[in-house]
């Protein structure tokens, strides 16, 4: 993948991090009764409203907006790139996994809008870990003038 297909997604993950994060943040109650938006309601059936859960769930968002956007700027940045990734990998992979387990509190529609939602964020991470177009950046990986077996921190 070349850098400017990875600035693309890190950006698109940026965006739907800044989109949740600021308004679960901000807005909790709103957010809470109309989430995701478009005139759909996916978590009044989740549970009873919590101020304090979606002020944490803001938060989180807005981290991974702001760290998704730290990366953008250097898409050739093998390593901050893959932190990145593996940062919300870490956490969409067991979200992902949570929500396909209850799909049966939602209409036909909104499962497979679930589905489709939540699997884009784990195909987006996978995307990114693919390999750099043209193989490792010597300047990133810490093997440059080293005949490539130098380690990082050396």
């Amino acid at each position: 993948m070349n850098a400017a297909s990875r600035r693309v997604l890190l950006l698109l993950l940026a965006a739907a991090g800044a989109y949740v994060g600021v308004w679960a943040y901000f807005a909790t109650g709103s957010w809470y009764r109309s989430f995701p938006g478009f005139g759909l309601h996916w978590l009044p059936v989740l549970g009873p409203y919590n101020e304090h859960l979606s002020k944490d769930v803001g938060a989180l968002y807005m981290a991974l907006a702001v760290l998704s956007l730290g990366a953008a700027r250097r898409p050739d940045n093998g390593q901050v790139v893959a932190l990145t990734v593996l940062t919300w990998l870490v956490f969409s992979v067991p979200h992902f996994v949570y929500h396909m387990q209850h799909l049966d509190m939602y209409n036909g529609r909104d499962q497979v809008l679930n589905v489709i939602s939540l699997g884009a964020f784990v195909l987006a991470g996978a995307a990114l870990l693919l390999p750099a177009r043209g193989g490792p950046d010597p300047r990133v990986s810490g093997t440059a003038g080293r005949g490539g077996g130098g380690r990082l921190g050396r």
